[in-house]
């Protein structure tokens, strides 16, 4: 004789059925937010990184020998290091003075054109943990044609998670276009 109702076993059983099928596709959508979090974090990233290298290598790519101290302290010069190494000093195919620095204080790259403003060039949600740049060339005395070598460690502060801090270690080597012949 049966009664109308549900023993206690199959209440269980299909409580436990309803959890597996709701939980499963509920931990797939949290796990691919996580991802689609991870992936714009690191694209952001790689994006603000490959504006500051492009724009930094162009510049540095058109300058000018500095023929008459009037931008860099000595004449004759392709570029010069500012600021204990964290910098780079040239004069531009405009003729301008053009400097790219890493400001110690926002860790944040930053342009300075004839002595004005500074300009940020990177995000403020991206930090620069190391800026390195490294010379061949750059005397009179040799016969290389002048190279500057960009080493940039930079991490991306996209909210308060570890996860969404993606760190890029990138390095480019830029040969001015001008000839440099000894005068």
């Amino acid at each position: 004789m049966r009664k109308n109702g549900y023993t206690l076993i199959e209440l269980l059983i299909a409580l436990a059925v309803f959890t597996v099928v709701i939980a499963a596709p509920t931990g797939f959508f949290v796990s691919a937010i996580k991802g689609q979090q991870r992936a714009l974090a690191s694209q952001e990233l790689y994006d603000n990184v490959s504006y500051v290298l492009e724009y930094m290598s162009r510049a540095l790519r058109m300058a000018k020998k500095d023929f008459e101290p009037t931008c860099c302290s000595a004449a004759n010069t392709n570029y010069e290091l500012t600021r204990s190494g964290k910098g780079i000093l040239f004069k531009n195919y405009n003729g301008d003075c053009q400097e790219f620095y890493l400001d110690s204080g926002d860790k944040r790259l930053k342009e300075i054109k004839n002595g004005g403003e500074p300009i940020p060039l990177t995000a403020s949600n991206i930090e620069v943990k190391n800026f390195i740049i490294g010379e061949h060339g750059w005397s009179q005395d040799d016969n290389d044609q002048p190279r500057v070598t960009l080493f940039l460690e930079i991490e991306g502060k996209r909210g308060a998670l570890a996860e969404l801090h993606p760190i890029i270690k990138i390095q480019t080597s830029i040969s001015q276009r001008k000839l440099d012949i000894q005068y």
